[in-house]
């Protein structure tokens, strides 16, 4: 499942993110969100070739309970996952280099 060009209507749990089998990239950010906007083709660019790589694009703003338990600060908040673990972290990426090195940690 490469690259999702959406938000998710519903953020999902905590647990049931913790819990995802192998590789995912979990995105935080709004679809207004200049910062988020610019950062869509470098994440596209990124992960049109990792299909094994799952893409959980989350919109995310105040009183959200998953980016809350992320730490989340900044849009977009670009986290690596294998297993539910944190690997990486890249916050307002610029570039797909960025991306990939975080990407390489899978």
């Amino acid at each position: 499942m490469p690259y999702t060009a959406a938000h998710a209507s519903r953020e999902p749990a905590r647990s049931d993110v913790d819990a995802l089998p192998g590789a995912t990239v979990l995105e935080f950010g709004a679809p207004w969100c200049p910062h988020c906007i610019a950062a869509q083709p470098l994440l596209e660019a990124a992960l049109s070739t990792r299909d094994e790589i799952r893409h959980l694009k989350i919109e995310d703003g105040s009183g959200k309970p998953l980016g809350r338990s992320f730490r989340i600060k900044l849009w977009p908040s670009v986290l690596v996952l294998r297993d539910g673990e944190e690997l990486a972290r890249v916050v307002r990426p610029t570039s797909k280099e960025e991306i990939e090195r975080a990407l390489s940690l899978l």
